[in-house]
């Protein structure tokens, strides 16, 4: 079918106008105690209107698939995802009358799946992470669709100087903050392109030169520090991230090192044993990758405290815990996965006691093959 001109129009317009409709997301302060002159901040991307940070990408990639002529009124939408990126493109698929298919793995949580039909998406599973680009490229060729492949066009699709992106966001809310420029701001990567925008937001609206750095946390299973801390971007991994929404078996082409200034390699145990901490302090359950930024936030804030320093931090609560009820919150999924959260429990607890994270932690700052670059 010929490109119809008005039909994009009509949808970017009809994309603009949900924007509208849509206030921005909390940021919360979490007052845990111990922490003195050490402002901890939570950037609440569970209240999008599709429930995840994903939100923005996903307005973001539909906004440039529209704008670059790839996407028209009878075009399929296909995405490879963890899931939570699926369920905000359905979302975006629906409101614009788009067929929309997800690739994801078969360990997606059927919460993820079943939200996904509520917006009226397909999910197409396949056995492993490492499978899904392949089998989209696949479809998208198939039914003439357009496969929207976030894994590269995140950090090309969202506008890092501003345009409400959430470095823009974090910025604007902490401006009457008795710390208002962060220490640091700690996020995960999936596809990387939330830890690009920061990291370029941080030099470009000179934050850098008042001391604010990125961090970056890592899941088991993931190679994203094993690139940044070796300079070889071309490492994979066989198997998948347990911690969905983050990790990836190969360093995606939206990750961008060199704006990063340090990550952690988090086990999955941490990151788990961080969820239930953050119920008890928080009064609400958060998916995964929230406790897996929870656990680098700690250590980093330890860190401080030990230099005697004060400032503020801020991470992101990326989704909320509903979704994954059969396997985060599911003590017989935890044991099925060999998963002890003791250890991390008992430390999450001593930290409330101290101000301390004594847990030790895999680490590197500035990327290796920076000087290649």
């Amino acid at each position: 079918m010929p490109y119809d001109r008005q039909w994009v129009a009509d949808a970017i317009s009809t994309i603009e106008a949900d924007f509208n409709r849509s206030a921005d997301t909390h940021l919360i302060r979490l007052d845990l105690p111990k922490l003195g002159d050490i402002g901890l901040y939570l950037k609440d991307e569970s209240t999008h209107p599709s429930g995840s940070l994903k939100h923005r990408l996903a307005r973001s990639l539909f906004l440039y698939g529209l704008c670059n002529g790839w996407i028209n009124n009878d075009t399929p939408i296909i995405e490879a995802s963890s899931g939570s990126t699926a369920v905000s493109e359905a979302y975006f698929a629906r409101l614009l009358g788009l067929r929309f298919i997800a690739v994801m793995p078969k360990s997606t949580s059927q919460q993820k799946i079943d939200q996904i039909a509520f917006y009226g998406g397909e999910s197409h599973l396949v056995d492993h992470s490492g499978q899904i680009y392949e089998e989209s490229q696949r479809l998208a060729r198939e039914l003439g669709g357009h496969y929207m492949d976030q894994f590269t066009y995140a950090e090309r699709a969202t506008d890092w100087r501003g345009n409400n992106n959430i470095a823009e966001s974090i910025f604007d809310q902490l401006k009457r903050e008795p710390h208002p420029i962060p220490r640091w701001i700690i996020v995960g990567a999936g596809t990387g392109g939330t830890s690009s925008t920061i990291g370029r937001y941080i030099r470009y609206g000179r934050s850098l030169g008042q001391g604010c750095e990125l961090c970056v946390a890592d899941p088991e299973n993931s190679v994203f520090y094993n690139g940044y801390e070796t300079g070889d971007c071309s490492v994979t991994n066989s198997k998948g991230s347990r911690v969905e929404g983050i990790g990836r078996p190969r360093v995606e082409p939206s990750f961008n090192p060199t704006v990063v200034d340090r990550m952690y390699r988090i086990p999955d145990a941490a990151s788990f044993a961080a969820l239930y901490y953050l119920k008890k302090h928080l009064g609400r359950r958060c998916g995964g990758s929230t406790g897996t930024n929870l656990i680098a936030t700690l250590s980093l804030i330890s860190e401080m405290k030990k230099a005697g320093q004060t400032g503020s931090v801020v991470t992101l609560l990326c989704d909320g815990g509903d979704r994954y009820c059969d396997t985060y919150y599911n003590p017989d999924w935890l044991k099925a996965q060999n998963i002890d959260l003791t250890p991390w429990t008992d430390a999450l607890d001593r930290f409330d006691e101290t101000g301390l994270f004594d847990m030790p932690l895999d680490h590197c700052s500035g990327y290796a093959g920076r000087s290649a670059t």
